[in-house]
């Protein structure tokens, strides 16, 4: 069976970089976009990943230019908007397509185990979550709308496990 592990992406500065370096952590994957409504959360990712990263919790950023054109920069502008705007020092990942044909494979795993809202597997908006578990298998899907803070009982019920 294939785990979020057996993939690989690159980082936003561009070096690949393998899933497996993450095995038997608790993951959090998040599409995102520095000019979405829902840009502020990536305060929330942040703090999330501050308070769990020593217990065996990370937060993976991929950026999207999906959805309304909500992250038009480069990985550079990408990179010093995060960091200046929200402190960001979690991982992030380079730009990618998380629906169509051209989605990352990561998303047509992510999806295919958590799908959304009434079965359907496509990724409605930036800041959609998927909480991962330490055997590499989802264990939830997260609309947009919901705070990264709102998930933290659920990443301690996985770093228990």
């Amino acid at each position: 069976m294939t785990t979020i592990y057996d993939h690989a992406a690159a980082t936003l500065a561009g070096a690949p970089a393998d899933l497996a370096q993450y095995k038997g952590q608790v993951l959090l994957i998040v599409n995102t976009a520095s000019q979405c409504g829902f840009t502020p959360q990536y305060k929330g990712l942040e703090a999330v990943y501050q308070q769990f990263k020593e217990r065996g919790a990370v937060v993976l950023g991929f950026p999207c230019n999906q959805f309304g054109g909500q992250e038009p920069g480069g990985a550079e502008q990408i990179g010093a908007f995060c960091e200046k705007n929200f402190g960001v020092s979690f991982p992030l990942f380079a730009k990618v397509d998380v629906n169509g044909e051209q989605a990352h494979p990561l998303f047509k795993q992510l999806k295919k185990e958590a799908p959304g809202l009434l079965g359907t597997e496509a990724i409605k908006w930036n800041f959609t979550k998927f909480l991962v578990r330490k055997d590499g298998t989802v264990y939830k899907r997260y609309a947009p709308a919901t705070k990264p803070e709102e998930l933290v009982g659920d990443i301690e019920k996985l770093l228990a496990e």
